[in-house]
């Protein structure tokens, strides 16, 4: 099976630091109809957390399989994001996608995101979310209740290293007031998806 992904469709990538609302805006726009958009459901060797259901909020696979499938180099993108933590994109999510005729978009951490940005720079739309400022951030990630304290230290470790890549991407949203964020977004994406 010839492993390189074929370019069909265009690419909506969303990245930011936890807590800065990427996914309040891709759930958004993927009701949109007009859009034309599909989700990209990532991968992870995480466990389940809440009421998440396997192949439609993640593919969770084992570490084991995980690891095998960046060995048959099956990932378009992929990042140990924690220790054994892997997250990734796998490239017949894509093909699936882009087979029903969709626009794919993303949302997936910062490396991720840049790395399908240089991989496909014309057809990909790359869109930082920035939160208002860090304690904004933190108390967004305690309001979750998803997670202990540990965690979201970590998450919040990561975040200044997050923000300082957001020159690299194509759209920078800063998300202070929904609503606003919601209609730059809906603009944004709308706006390349017409080009």
């Amino acid at each position: 099976m010839n492993k390189d992904i074929t370019k069909k469709g265009k690419l909506i990538v969303f990245s930011a630091p936890s807590g800065s609302g990427k996914t309040t805006l891709v759930r958004h726009l993927l009701k949109q109809e007009e859009l034309n958009l599909a989700f990209s459901i990532s991968a992870t060797s995480r466990e389940k957390r809440g009421q998440e259901v396997h192949a439609k909020d993640y593919y969770f696979l084992s570490l084991k399989d995980f690891k095998q499938h960046i060995k048959d180099d099956d990932f378009l993108e992929w990042e140990e994001v924690y220790r054994d933590n892997f997250y990734g994109t796998l490239k017949a999510e894509v093909e699936r996608l882009w087979a029903l005729g969709k626009n794919v978009i993303f949302d997936i951490d910062v490396s991720g995101g840049l790395r399908i940005k240089r991989k496909f720079p014309e057809q990909t739309l790359a869109v930082f979310v920035k939160p208002p400022d860090l304690n904004e951030l933190i108390r967004r990630l305690k309001d979750r209740g998803e997670e202990s304290e540990d965690k979201i230290s970590m998450r919040v470790a990561k975040a200044p290293a997050e923000l300082a890549t957001a020159p690299l991407f194509d759209v920078i949203i800063e998300n202070d007031n929904l609503e606003k964020a919601l209609k730059e977004a809906e603009t944004i994406v709308g706006g390349f998806l017409n080009e």
